[in-house]
């Protein structure tokens, strides 16, 4: 199938597209295109208007300090799997950059455009969740607004971002020396989304320790209390109450799912500590 007719925009600054998009009620941001062009071409999407924002002024910048690195959201995956610049998580992006579908996906989507289409499968929803990084949004007048990533989805396909914001950039923290990671999805096969999807971050250093069940129907959930039990044995193989918290977690799920998801955060969990052995 083909589009819908549309208009077409390239937008040179983000003031531009927010002036676009408070304009036109059925318009949308297209960045790198890897997974709204499909969707126009099935027509499960539909706009009147795309503002291409993939040279807007801005969307690649960088700035860092002791604690944070901001990270302008136009960097493709490549970009980030290849080690173009700092990875202030000890090697989790590059990680998850590369599994991210396939190399000619990997050129061209960008970090920004899968947080803002909100697919819950998606690698970097999950992956900021666990981190705790924060989503920054642009709206008019110049006007920010910061947002934690793990409240940043509302559902699937839907997010916090109003309907004049552009996501510009994500602001993640830095990971100390200590801090060891681990991240595993379920997917039929490589370069499919995930069908469950464990993240875990503990960072003694920082007091930091962070679980996230991700690939939900919905936003990835924090799972506080195997994150605690976590941080007060990390080499625990008996995290005994993961399956009941995944339960609590995903109560709507069937029982065969959230076997699955508990599978996942058990495998990041023991990638997690075989970092740890070396």
């Amino acid at each position: 199938m083909k589009p819908a007719a549309f208009d077409y925009v390239r937008v040179r600054s983000v003031r531009e597209a927010v002036d676009l998009l408070a304009a036109k009620d059925d318009a949308k941001i297209l960045a790198g295109g890897q997974s709204l062009t499909p969707m126009l071409n099935l027509r499960l999407a539909r706009s009147q208007l795309l503002i291409d924002i993939k040279r807007a002024e801005g969307l690649r910048s960088l700035a860092a300090d002791d604690s944070v690195v901001a990270i302008g959201v136009g960097w493709t995956h490549a970009e980030i799997e290849d080690g173009v610049f700092e990875d202030p998580t000890r090697g989790l992006m590059r990680h998850v950059a590369r599994g991210i579908a396939y190399r000619a996906v990997r050129n061209r989507g960008t970090i920004g455009g899968s947080l803002a289409h909100a697919d819950p499968a998606a690698d970097w929803v999950s992956t900021m969740a666990v981190l705790g990084a924060t989503l920054v949004c642009e709206g008019a007048g110049g006007k920010r607004r910061h947002v934690a990533a793990d409240s940043f989805l509302q559902g699937a396909f839907l997010t916090q971002l109003a309907s004049d914001e552009v996501l510009v950039a994500v602001e993640v923290p830095r990971l100390s020396a200590q801090a060891r990671w681990g991240y595993y999805k379920i997917c039929r096969k490589a370069g499919e989304f995930a069908h469950a999807l464990g993240a875990v971050i503990h960072d003694p250093a920082r007091n930091i320790c962070r679980i996230v069940v991700g690939a939900t129907d919905g936003p990835p959930k924090l799972l506080p209390g195997t994150a605690a039990a976590l941080a007060a044995d990390p080499m625990s193989e008996a995290l005994d109450g993961l399956d009941q918290e995944i339960i609590a977690a995903l109560p709507e799920h069937e029982p065969a799912a959230r076997r699955l998801h508990a599978t996942a955060v058990r495998r990041a969990i023991a990638a997690m500590s075989t970092r740890m052995d070396h």
